[in-house]
């Protein structure tokens, strides 16, 4: 997966936003503002922050040496994930349940807009 093709992964989401809170080089993906993914997109390899379900955070941790704590943020919560190491249709999954995550925690009514429920 291209860093293109990850911004547009981020993006296709209902209500996604791309900012850049931290400067110009740091991509932080929003849903309603809060946030979902962030990555440094010129980065080599190119990875990106994920929240998680923190047991699955574990799992994912131990079966797949691409997938680590999340620097500078709630371990318990978030992974790093390298993208060229995995399958991008895992990195699909995992870029979306990051999405669904963040979604379930807003009230139901924006969950309802964002057809998410």
């Amino acid at each position: 997966m291209t860093p293109d093709e990850l911004r547009a992964l981020c993006l296709e989401f209902d209500d996604a936003t791309e900012e850049f809170p931290f400067g110009p080089d740091t991509s932080v993906f929003k849903v309603t503002g809060k946030l979902f993914a962030l990555s440094a997109l010129d980065s080599e390899p190119l990875r990106v922050n994920l929240k998680c379900d923190p047991d699955e955070a574990v799992r994912l941790r131990e079966e797949h040496p691409a997938i680590a704590p999340a620097y500078h943020m709630n371990k318990r919560h978030w992974n790093t994930v390298t993208v060229g190491e995995l399958p991008a249709p895992m990195v699909r999954e995992l870029v979306e349940d990051s999405y669904d995550l963040v979604v379930a925690g807003l009230p139901k009514a924006v969950r309802l807009r964002l057809d998410r429920p």
